[in-house]
């Protein structure tokens, strides 16, 4: 196996910086495209054989590392709380959480059941891959904000009007889903992915107080718990330049960077202990081929080499980007790393 990816987690020595990009498989490939035209995307995530095809679709690219292709909202219908992906609005809940009796509903369940489809994915695709898999979760602050808000949000008032009016039923919320998610990465580790990543997406649109105050508690149940199985553990969030102090003392072994944060910076804030991932950004890719590799050396100049870099994007890829820039930035990342 290609381990550069582990070993760059672990702050261990390498041959050249590790690759992969968030949402590296999706709408930018034509074959993704072209699956989708048949398939619903509750229909890939819930299909074990076509979400192995889908995972293995970018890895022609060069990527050091697999991400299981599912989305971060799966744990949510099992939990009482179904939801769909509508063209052009993106997922929608079809029942909000509004109140007490609505947190009520929702209840726990078994991984193996409820989300038994993602484990089966995980078991096909370690028989497939010469590169580490990695499973993930979303945090629970940022699947309460869909819970709440009934799907995506620019400013997420209902969320934190909930979070404000409503502390202890908010707090019974993210505990019920910091459950829900240990576990599931629990059962994820089980089926054999090599590290996890946990999406908290949108919890850069708090305080360094409210982060501490409504949401840390529930993220330290998650990630102090699966740090003990000894995979990588990457805690990744955007916007969270204010927050990263308090995300690294949360949890995680690898600390997600955003563009926002220059990497030396995200470094001296996290600690010497963690390994960092990023950050370009992503709309580098939109621009010509050129520039596009311009600003992936930056990352890297930014980087300095020093040990526990994976080379990513601060958020994910967009579904307009260029495949070609995509493997030119790969091949600029590996070929300008490399060590002797």
């Amino acid at each position: 196996m290609n381990d550069r990816f582990l070993r760059a987690c672990r702050r261990e020595p390498v041959d050249c910086t590790p690759v992969w990009m968030m949402r590296q498989a999706g709408r930018y490939m034509p074959e993704y495209r072209a699956l989708r035209a048949k398939h619903t995307m509750l229909e890939v995530c819930k299909t074990p054989e076509l979400a192995l095809e889908v995972t293995l679709q970018p890895l022609k690219f060069g990527m050091d590392a697999a991400i299981l292709f599912a989305d971060i909202l799966l744990p949510l219908e099992p939990m009482g709380a179904p939801f769909d992906f509508q063209k052009g609005e993106g997922p929608v809940i079809f029942s909000p959480v509004a109140n007490k009796a609505d947190v009520d509903k929702l209840h726990d369940f078994e991984i193996e059941e409820g989300l038994g489809y993602c484990l089966e994915a995980i078991k096909l695709l370690k028989k497939e891959l010469k590169v580490p898999l990695i499973g993930f979760a979303g945090a629970p602050f940022t699947l309460a904000s869909y819970l709440i808000e009934g799907g995506k949000s620019s400013a997420f008032a209902k969320a934190k009007r909930f979070m404000y009016a409503e502390p202890e039923t908010f707090s019974a919320l993210m505990a019920k889903l910091a459950e829900v998610v240990r576990r599931f990465l629990h059962k994820q580790i089980d089926a054999g992915v090599d590290a996890v990543q946990l999406f908290d997406s949108w919890v850069g649109q708090l305080s360094a107080d409210d982060y501490r105050t409504y949401v840390m508690p529930h993220v330290q149940h998650i990630l102090k718990d699966i740090e003990k199985r000894g995979v990588p553990v990457i805690h990744f969030g955007t916007g969270t330049y204010h927050l990263l102090e308090s995300m690294a003392e949360a949890g995680g072994t690898v600390i997600g960077l955003d563009w926002r944060t220059p990497i030396p910076v995200g470094r001296q804030k996290v600690g010497p202990t963690r390994a960092v991932q990023g950050n370009l950004d992503p709309i580098t890719l939109l621009a010509p081929r050129e520039l596009a590799e311009k600003h992936a050396a930056r990352v890297l100049e930014s980087a300095g080499g020093a040990p526990g870099h994976i080379f990513n994007l601060g958020h994910g890829i967009l579904p307009e980007t260029p495949v070609e820039n995509v493997q030119a930035v790969i091949e600029l990342v590996h070929k300008a790393s490399a060590r002797p």
